[in-house]
């Protein structure tokens, strides 16, 4: 059988194929799903990637199968490792923290002023894939980010620094570290003037970098030889998929629940309540990655944060896919732990402040009052039963956070795609698009209504 595309999602714990045939005509389908555990392990992610093509050839009932093109995702091996650098916490710093997450990356290290002897062999043991340097608006503070730029090109470590800060010193930066043989890329300010951010040419230069050097888990060459189109970090992928759905449904928040990790990513507006009060200027787009929210790596530490809530034994031996019923609902308990955990972690929130005029309230943090739809994606949430009754339990309309309104609506990406269609749409972006509201089963009605809301967003 020959395949127009196949595209591989190549995670943590599990690997899954999906192919996609008539992508080029205006009605796109999506003909079937092939999964097997991730084989980093045994020292070769193909192994994983093979076994996931051969449950695909039993789902469509062939022995033998070609594509045309081949496409993928990772985040096996650990992920896109950065470390990220700037000037001030709570501005550049935080900036240069949105534009990496947003991208996909696994942030190892986030540093602020001048670095420490003890910050420079944190980075020598992390050997981050990318180094992220940023500080400084324009025309602002530069002797930080010099000192900064020598001591990272002094530690010997050969992976790209993509600088984003002071737009006065992008020469300087760079011959600091073309003396070391370092691969320089310079980008625009993240955070230009006072209160703005700019994020997205940083996000789309760690996407170009991370296809240059991917991420070198066991076997992954074998993989990049069969590429016809960049890879990108599968966060990164996700990322994509939630901006091109918000344009055409409006403002959403993507849960993805994965075996090692759960990633909130909300793309979205701020109310007008909000928005007038915010002390601090939010991206639209915004991902958080919780590292212990996993629900199969992680699992004995989810379970730590609900065992007071349930009278569920902890499980030793759960397998990267459940196998059973006893399983399955042992996961959703984790996976419905894990969504609200890292939602209240993403999650902006009022705080009250006392000053010669009294009392005041100002606003922190990601707004998600304005959200119109929750939409689960990953394994746990697109695999169970209960992931529609998990993204429903996250709305509320009494929390000081600024969560999710009780009105916004649950989906489910029901053919757990959305990885997959975020690197298509990179080259197919109609196509990716209209097999993301076919799996996650949206009317025509709710694409006309989706600016009837008025409530929400002012």
């Amino acid at each position: 059988m020959e395949l127009e595309l196949l595209v591989a999602e190549i995670g943590s714990t599990t690997t899954m194929v999906n192919a996609f045939n008539d992508i080029k005509s205006g009605q796109p389908v999506h003909l079937g799903q092939g999964m097997a555990p991730t084989s980093v392990e045994e020292g070769d992610v193909m192994i994983g990637l093979e076994a996931a093509i051969a449950d695909l050839k039993t789902g469509l009932g062939v022995d033998d199968l070609s594509w045309n093109e081949f496409m993928a995702t990772s985040s096996a091996a650990g992920g896109l490792k950065m470390t990220v650098h700037g000037l001030v916490k709570e501005m550049t710093v935080r900036a240069a923290e949105e534009a990496a997450l947003g991208a996909g990356a696994v942030i190892k290290q986030v540093t602020a002023g001048k670095l420490r002897d003890r910050q420079l062999e944190k980075i020598k043991e992390i050997q981050p894939n990318i180094i992220l340097l940023a500080g400084g608006v324009d025309y602002g503070e530069e002797e930080t980010i010099l000192y900064n730029a020598e001591k990272l090109a002094g530690l010997g470590i050969k992976v790209p620094v993509i600088y984003a800060g002071n737009s006065v010193l992008q020469d300087e930066v760079r011959d600091i570290f073309a003396e070391k043989g370092i691969e320089t890329i310079i980008v625009d300010n993240v955070y230009p003037d006072i209160d703005r951010l700019n994020i997205e040419p940083t996000r789309r230069e760690i996407h170009e970098v991370f296809a240059r050097h991917i991420v070198k888990a066991p076997g992954m060459s074998r993989i990049t030889e069969m590429l016809t189109a960049e890879m990108l970090p599968t966060p990164g992928a996700v990322m994509q998929s939630a901006r091109l759905l918000k344009e055409k449904i409006g403002n959403l928040v993507v849960f993805d629940i994965g075996g090692a990790t759960t990633d909130v990513h909300s793309v979205t507006e701020e109310s007008g309540k909000v928005r007038d009060i915010l002390v601090s200027p939010e991206p639209e787009a915004k991902r958080t990655v919780e590292g212990d929210l996993g629900v199969y790596l992680n699992a004995p530490h989810v379970y730590s944060l609900l065992k007071d809530q349930f009278e569920i034994p902890a499980r030793e031996d759960l397998a990267p896919i459940p196998r059973n019923e006893d399983e399955e609902k042992y996961v959703e308990h984790l996976a419905a732990r894990a969504a609200k955990t890292a939602l209240e972690r993403h999650a902006g929130s009022y705080r009250d402040y006392y000053g010669s005029g009294g009392r005041q309230t100002v606003a922190e943090g990601k707004d998600l009052t304005a959200v119109r739809w929750l939409i689960g994606t990953g394994g746990a949430l697109t695999r169970l039963d209960g992931g529609k009754d998990i993204l429903k339990s996250l709305r509320t309309n009494r929390s000081r956070q600024l969560l999710p309104p009780e009105e916004a609506k649950p989906l489910i990406d029901k053919k757990y795609i959305m990885a997959s269609l975020g690197v298509m749409s990179k080259k197919y972006p109609e196509a990716a698009v209209k097999l993301m509201l076919d799996s996650l089963e949206i009317e025509a009605e709710d694409l006309e209504n989706k600016d009837e809301d008025q409530d929400l967003e002012n």
